[in-house]
């Protein structure tokens, strides 16, 4: 192995490591303080939040995508090409804010709650926010320095997470979660303004612009389309039940995407510049690509199958009971999730190969089979929805990885018997977790029993049958330990 191999493999080791604490820590926090206000909330609250937040994640689509990935991928980068890009995404900022605020009004009417119009006005000053910090998590990619990322999102989330609380105990309802919100991306762009060290230059460049935009408006697009579909799900329920479904549907949907997001965002913002720098050599991206699919799969899947068996004790806990309407939606979204690190690996992918053409492509399927299905779902009610949703995440997989059968000779046929072992294992764990709940009744003693059955019964049977991504992670363990 050259020394070069060894410097990546070192650094995207250590990328993992710092984007998994991350977006782990981050994510823990997050859970905590969204607990407590859920307990001081309720679940239309909730909802009601949910449905803002799709308005300004459609919003970021257009500054923190497309311009952004291209600063990563892109081989030789400078502070023209870093300037150029900051005050671009200003002005598209502006743009939107200004669309935005002259829309909120109509989103108000079409909900039928005026209560959302200045809500929106006010939480949509969020993108500028975004606006910086796509340049300044474009440079943390690029030299691998996610430890300063990681600082800066967990003072970020736990500072505004501690208004969040005090602004609802002091009984600002809704406005509390805005205050959170609106406070964690201010405030990560200025530790990120610190930490990061990278000032913009009073100097811009269109043909730098272009020259990025050749790249990324193709991952814009496919990332509109992304988002949009994933975020019509909370516009249509909204519309058609009351926000507290909306609620329940979010909040059963944040568990299991808390756990996949973690491992998947790191694996995306790791992967990309690691794929990147090895583009040149197909069979050791193959590899690469193969290690990030099997190894993800293997912690993701008995993840996903043990929190489908520990749902219902783990939100009467958690939540209480009024929130137990959302257990359906968790483990629905579980089966939905654990396809995602196939997801993400593959795409990444392509991505590194600069065939962004191609990842648009598969947006489009992708979305239009999507839309189809919802349209054909609604009038059979939320349930089936929900069910059709996860079934066609599922035919998602095989459409992403098809590409690559041809690009790195990895075909879906042989990814799937690289995780196989890992879904038959999980399966059976799962399986005997849920079983518990047919033999104790106390909710904390059952959910510490599965919880520890699941971790017992998993470790056991990986280390029976010689799973090879149970060594691997064993292996790495021991590697971060001599060090």
């Amino acid at each position: 192995m050259t020394e070069n191999t060894n410097n990546l493999r070192g650094k995207v080791l250590s990328g993992l490591f710092w984007k998994a604490l991350e977006n782990g820590g981050v994510q823990l926090v997050q859970l905590v303080i969204s607990l407590i206000l859920a307990r001081l909330l309720g679940p239309e609250r909730y909802g009601t939040i949910s449905l803002l937040l799709v308005f300004i994640a459609i919003a970021n689509v257009f500054i923190q995508t497309g311009f952004q990935t291209s600063l990563i991928q892109k081989r030789q980068v400078d502070d023209l090409d870093y300037s150029s890009v900051f005050f671009l995404s200003l002005g598209v900022a502006a743009a939107l804010y200004a669309v935005i605020f002259a829309g909120a009004p109509a989103v108000a009417i079409f909900y039928h709650d005026p209560e959302l119009n200045p809500m929106l006005r006010v939480l949509a000053l969020m993108i500028f926010f975004g606006a910086v910090v796509s340049v300044q998590t474009a440079i943390v990619s690029r030299k691998m320095e996610f430890r300063k990322m990681c600082i800066a999102s967990l003072l970020a989330t736990c500072l505004s997470g501690i208004a969040g609380v005090i602004g609802a105990y002091k009984g600002l309802g809704t406005w509390a979660l805005v205050v959170q919100q609106l406070g964690n991306q201010f405030l990560l762009m200025v530790f990120l303004w610190v930490l990061v060290g990278w000032k913009p230059e009073r100097k811009f460049s269109m043909e730098r612009v272009k020259t990025l935009f050749s790249y990324g408006w193709k991952l814009m697009c496919s990332s509109l389309i992304d988002t949009v579909y994933n975020n019509l799900y909370t516009m249509v329920i909204g519309k058609i039940y009351q926000k507290d479904v909306v609620g329940y549907y979010n909040r059963g949907n944040q568990f299991p995407q808390l756990i996949v997001n973690n491992l998947a965002a790191s694996i995306q913002a790791v992967m990309l510049p690691a794929f990147s720098a090895s583009q040149e050599d197909k069979a050791r991206m193959k590899a690469m690509v193969r290690r990030s699919i099997v190894t993800s799969a293997f912690v993701v899947f008995p993840m996903m199958a043990g929190l489908i068996a520990v749902a219902k004790p783990l939100i009467s806990i958690i939540l209480t009971e009024e929130w137990l309407p959302c257990v359906p939606f968790l483990q629905i979204m579980c089966v939905a999730y654990a396809m995602w690190p196939i997801h993400i690996a593959n795409l990444q992918a392509i991505n590194a190969l600069g065939r962004s053409d191609i990842f648009l492509k598969l947006e489009i399927v992708k979305k239009v089979l999507g839309l189809l299905v919802l349209a054909v779902s609604i009038p059979f009610g939320i349930y089936v929805m929900v069910w059709l949703k996860a079934a066609t995440d599922f035919v998602g997989t095989i459409i992403n990885a098809y590409p690559n059968k041809k690009l790195l000779d990895y075909s879906f046929t042989e990814q799937w018997k690289d995780v196989l072992p890992a879904l038959i294992l999980s399966v059976i764990m799962g399986a005997a977790v849920y079983s518990i709940q047919f033999v104790i009744h106390n909710n904390w003693l059952l959910l510490i029993s599965q919880i520890a059955a699941g971790v017992v019964i998993y470790a056991s049977l990986s280390w029976l049958f010689k799973i090879e991504s149970f060594r691997y992670l064993i292996g790495v363990v021991k590697g971060f330990r001599k060090k």
